[in-house]
């Protein structure tokens, strides 16, 4: 999206709702973005400054099979939601849209493609389902608030993983304006207490990753 004040907004919007997002205003910076990309959807602006996003869909297809993809735009023909359907699109959505409407259809197009491709995954006794939002531990339902459910995506999507602490505060930013120093480490002290110390380790000065056991 190269509306700058859109862009933000939407990402404030989407943060507070539980996602973490990265932002690109060009075809050239969604390429350069590509590479590391762990994206579970794209939301993609048809007219960008230096062409038409229908453009990536070839690349984000190759790299991201299974990422959700929703089309953008000020364009309201049929003609149009039928190409943009046509280049592999999941759904399509009229500017000016109503967030709450785009969370609809976003969170619509993940289950459809997360239920059926995302496994539900085992830390010992712990079974995390990120399809359907749900953690059991020891077969026990365990319930997470939205701030939680926001860090375990990003912790889940790639166990093992280092995620970097600026990365995770990323994925509590827009939720309210409680964004001191300590707020990261308050709530991976809560996912440990629910989930078991021994699943999320601390690396000392870089971040946290989610490991199967025996973490310090």
């Amino acid at each position: 999206e190269d509306d700058l004040p859109l862009a933000s907004a939407l990402a404030e919007f989407l943060g507070a709702k539980g996602f973490v997002c990265e932002r690109a205003a060009s075809l050239q910076a969604a390429r350069a973005l590509l590479p590391l990309a762990h994206w579970g959807a794209v939301l993609l602006d048809w007219q960008l400054p230096d062409g038409e996003g229908l453009t990536l869909l070839p690349l984000l297809r190759a790299r991201l099979p299974e990422a959700a993809v929703i089309v953008l735009t000020a364009r309201d023909q049929i003609t149009d939601r039928i190409q943009g359907l046509d280049a592999g699109a999941d759904d399509y959505l009229v500017k000016p849209y109503d967030p709450d409407e785009l969370l609809a259809r976003l969170r619509a197009v993940e289950r459809r493609r997360s239920t059926a491709q995302l496994p539900v995954l085992h830390l010992g006794e712990l079974q995390i389902d990120l399809s359907r939002e749900q953690v059991r531990r020891a077969g026990v339902p365990m319930a997470l608030t939205q701030k939680e459910w926001a860090l375990l995506r990003v912790l889940a999507t790639r166990p093992d993983h280092l995620h970097t602490r600026e990365r995770l505060q990323d994925a509590l930013y827009g939720f309210d304006d409680d964004t001191g120093s300590n707020t990261l480490e308050v709530f991976i002290s809560r996912l440990r207490r629910k989930l078991g110390r021994e699943h999320i380790e601390t690396v000392r000065g870089l971040g946290y990753r989610l490991v199967r056991g025996n973490a310090a």
